[in-house]
């Protein structure tokens, strides 16, 4: 799999860029929840307050807050009051909260001083319970309550007296008594906020904040209305970046793993090319095309899904961890342990279950392919013999044992997501559950449970994304072994590191000098002691019956196969040691099957060099007697070609590739059987032109006919693959 990921070097900034985009985006993600419990907490909760400080306080409220509290001088250096002269810090939040047009008396408002929020926080833990007891006391049943037990112990108080004490406010009476009585007095109130949870105490200091606010005249619904519309956008800003940034992510992610696919293609074609027919018999048809499509698709598959695992997923995993543990209850982390164990649970009997079939399913798309090539291939004879049934069953099977193995894997896989919603769901319900009794309890607030929902989901998404790629891995890691094994493959037949040039002084000379050939992996030799040599100007003829070695001995001509005993020199040189360029170039091969392409009748015929003139064009045309079936047609040289040469005639299709390969003016012209599907006469006709256009080449004949080859020079007759006879004519 590596080896196949290193052609991603090619997209190295794509890849860079991915990257940091996944980070911006991992990194926004995480910020989300926080933005949610902001809104629930301290916009909707808490009216838009943030802490239990007020940041603006009457001189009068200060001096009664100040009573509950031993720490003055520490409230107080953080507050100043306000004078005639305001500073820009106090301006700032006269207009924030009491508006523009305010008309605020000196020495009667005490005005928070600019500070960082981590000193606000001290502060509010200082301010906490003394805002607490402030706003107890001013309560009228807790009123009550303590004046009741004020009058209680002092049993000889008079009656007016007693009265005096029930109409006097409160705070003043608790301002006028000594500090000791004071304190008893207060003590089971104090004790009681104390054993309190700290969120408890927030909520309630940051109520007492609120209503300091109102007596002060601040508009308490804006302030509310303010900070819910600003988190709200800051909340849209953020969502917006993460947006842009999964946008882009996909779309360089679609690139890349579409150049990657590209690059596969390529290399596997270029490959292919170079293959012998060795490693071509080794690698069928059908297998080249699956790897070469099915298997890459997994690839680009798997790499447009591999960027936000390996770096999106471990972020959010961990990240989203750590926002749990430092911004929410710790004690509900337990919920996001089962929830993990859950999911892998799932994933890995899948996978146990699931990946024995994905290597079956792709070995079987190769079946299915070959076997409909064959059918296709040979439809005609398949009609012939009237076996469309048979076929039919013949691919059914092979379909069927596709479908089956398919449906297995489909059938698993689409289980996986139900289930894992299933567990999301029930997680949901598990984490309302318990923070639920949290949020009785006061240990937590609505909007940290929404938060630990939010990131709870986040972990289990970013742990599925690992599984899901689990599950995906392995089928790519079967598709890249495929592909490296084609890349990987060495051709048998290449070029020596120090070639030698082609001896012009022997032009067109070939001999065979005892020359034996078998194929790979063969025991027996199909060619033996093969020794014959083919002048230019002459023709050479090679006859034999059925299965004696004549198609063998042309492929060794353009190092198809190589030799495997004794030497074949042309040009006087072993072709072992000369360039298979070189030597393919002097060489004009007309296959015994007649191939063409699809495209025109111009474009088959100058297949070997498209700048090639018309003259040039036209007059192999006339020498392979296929100018006259070609001006017979409409568009006449422009004529399609449909894909293998199907909408032409056998014969027709046999005398273009003839022309091809007069066209190209070769010194040695090798025709493997290629004038079978001619009738007599246009044979003896294209014998008769091609031996004035050959004179002065070497003309190899492959044929079944004796009048193919009766005015060949030399005749070389193979018998299980010797040569029986060796006859100059």
């Amino acid at each position: 799999m590596l080896k196949v990921l290193k052609n991603l070097k090619k997209s190295f900034w794509s890849v860079v860029v991915i990257v940091i985009l996944l980070c911006i985006q991992a990194t926004t993600d995480l910020a989300l929840p926080d933005y949610t419990s902001k809104i629930v907490n301290i916009g909707i909760q808490a009216g838009g307050i943030e802490t239990a400080v007020p940041e603006v306080i009457a001189k009068e409220e200060m001096e009664k807050l100040l009573i509950f509290t031993e720490q003055d001088e520490e409230i107080l250096k953080n507050y100043t009051l306000m004078k005639e002269e305001r500073s820009k810090q106090e301006e700032k939040m006269v207009h924030k909260y009491l508006g523009k047009d305010n008309k605020i008396e000196p020495d009667t408002i005490y005005v928070l001083k600019e500070m960082k929020q981590e000193e606000k926080e001290i502060l509010s833990k200082i301010m906490m319970n003394p805002l607490m007891e402030m706003a107890t006391l001013q309560n009228e049943e807790t009123a009550s309550q303590i004046k009741e037990q004020m009058i209680a112990n002092m049993p000889n108080i008079p009656e007016p007296q007693k009265q005096a004490i029930q109409s006097q406010n409160l705070m003043d009476l608790i301002k006028s008594i000594p500090e000791e009585q004071r304190q008893q007095i207060l003590e089971q109130f104090t004790h009681k906020i104390d054993e309190m949870q700290d969120s408890i105490k927030e909520q309630a200091a940051v109520g007492a904040v609120k209503e300091l606010y109102k007596k002060l005249g601040v508009d308490t619904d804006k302030l509310q209305n303010d900070y819910i519309l600003i988190a709200g956008l800051q909340m849209l800003g953020v969502a917006s970046i993460t947006m842009i940034s999964a946008i882009s992510i996909m779309l360089l992610s679609s690139r890349v793993a579409a150049k990657l696919g590209k690059t596969l293609r390529d290399k596997v074609f270029k490959k292919v090319i170079g293959f012998s027919n060795k490693e071509l018999s080794e690698f069928s048809t059908a297998s080249l095309i699956t790897r070469s499509t099915n298997d890459i698709q997994q690839i680009q598959q798997l790499i447009t899904m591999l960027f936000r695992v390996v770096v999106y997923a471990p972020i959010i995993g961990i990240g989203g961890f750590i926002k749990v543990l430092t911004n929410s209850d710790s004690q509900m982390a337990w919920i996001i342990g089962v929830a993990i164990l859950a999911v892998l649970f799932v994933v890995g009997t899948l996978f146990i279950a699931v990946m024995p079939s994905f290597k079956k399913l792709q070995e079987l798309v190769d079946k299915i392919n070959q076997v409909a090539r064959e059918i296709l291939t040979g439809l005609p004879v398949i009609r012939a013999f009237h076996k469309e049934e048979k076929e039919e069953e013949r691919f059914e099977k092979a379909n069927y044992k596709l479908m089956k193995t398919d449906r297995f894997v489909s059938r698993a896989m689409s289980m996986m997501m139900p289930l894992l919603m299933l567990i999301m769901n029930s997680i949901m319900i598990l984490i309302v559950w318990v923070g639920g009794h949290n949020v009785d309890q006061g240990v937590m607030q609505v909007g940290d449970m929404m938060a630990f929902i939010q990131y709870t989901m986040q972990i289990v998404m970013a742990f599925l994304m690992i599984s899901m790629i689990s599950i995906m891995l392995p089928r790519a890691a079967v598709s890249a072994r495929r592909i490296n094994e084609v890349i990987e493959t060495e051709p048998a037949i290449k070029d020596i590191p120090d070639v030698k040039k082609l001896d012009k002084s022997k032009k067109g000379l070939v001999e065979f000098k005892n020359v034996s050939f078998h194929y790979p992996d063969a025991d027996t030799e199909v060619l033996s002691d093969i020794n014959f040599t083919a002048k230019p100007g002459e023709t050479t003829a090679i006859i034999g019956s059925t299965g004696s070695g004549k198609s063998t001995v042309v492929n060794l001509l353009p190092r198809f196969y190589d030799v495997t005993g004794g030497e074949l020199l042309i040009d006087g040189v072993n072709v072992k040691e000369v360039s298979q360029k070189e030597l393919r170039d002097i060489i004009g091969l007309v296959p015994q099957k007649g191939v063409l392409f699809s495209g025109t009748i111009e474009s088959n015929i100058k297949y070997a060099d498209s700048n090639m003139s018309d003259k040039q064009m036209k007059e192999a045309a006339e020498i392979a007697q296929a100018i006259e079936f070609i001006e017979e047609k409409e568009k006449q040289y422009e004529e399609s070609i449909a894909q293998g040469g199907n909408n032409v005639s056998g014969g027709q299709k046999q005398r273009l590739s003839i022309a091809r390969a007069i066209a190209k003016d070769p010194e040695i012209f090798v025709f493997d059987d290629s004038f079978s599907a001619l009738d007599f006469k246009t044979d003896s006709k294209l014998r008769e032109s091609l031996a004035s256009k050959t004179k002065d080449k070497t003309v190899i004949i492959v044929a079944q006919r004796i009048s193919t080859i009766l005015n060949a020079d030399q005749i070389v007759v193979l018998e299980d693959g010797k040569c029986a006879r060796n006859r100059n004519t």
